[in-house]
């Protein structure tokens, strides 16, 4: 079953998408334009250009699974893009942040410790 979790890598498509692409259509993107391996779980996200739609595409072992949210009032707050890349790894916080309407300017994480591979501590956003 699919899930968002933190588990997963989440990578922004940095220029906006025709929200009536469908998962032939995105998953063509992701594998030709962005270059990304498709089978391996990590879940692509698009942004229409009003902001008002974003689109999730993700591998779920035996087929595609596509996710939609359509806002009725009001916009996503993305991180600015980077045109000179395709494609940019986003932290699951970051798009728990952004799918729940909280404003990224506005919010920041506290140093925590963290063990692993992560730092003690990491700014809200991507680089």
């Amino acid at each position: 079953m699919f899930g968002l979790e933190a588990t997963r890598r989440y990578y922004v498509c940095q220029h906006y998408v025709r929200m009536n692409l469908g998962i032939n259509g995105l998953s063509k993107l992701v594998s030709q334009e962005l270059g990304f391996p498709l089978l391996n779980g990590d879940v692509f996200i698009f942004f229409g250009k009003n902001r008002q739609m974003v689109k999730l595409l993700c591998w779920d072992g035996d087929g595609f699974l596509l996710y939609q949210k359509r806002l009725e009032r009001g916009t996503f707050e993305l991180p600015r893009f980077n045109p000179s890349r395709k494609a940019a790894e986003m932290p699951y916080g970051t798009l728990s942040a952004i799918m729940r309407g909280i404003s990224l300017k506005s919010v920041r994480y506290r140093n925590r410790l963290r063990i692993g591979n992560q730092e003690t501590s990491q700014p809200f956003g991507y680089q």
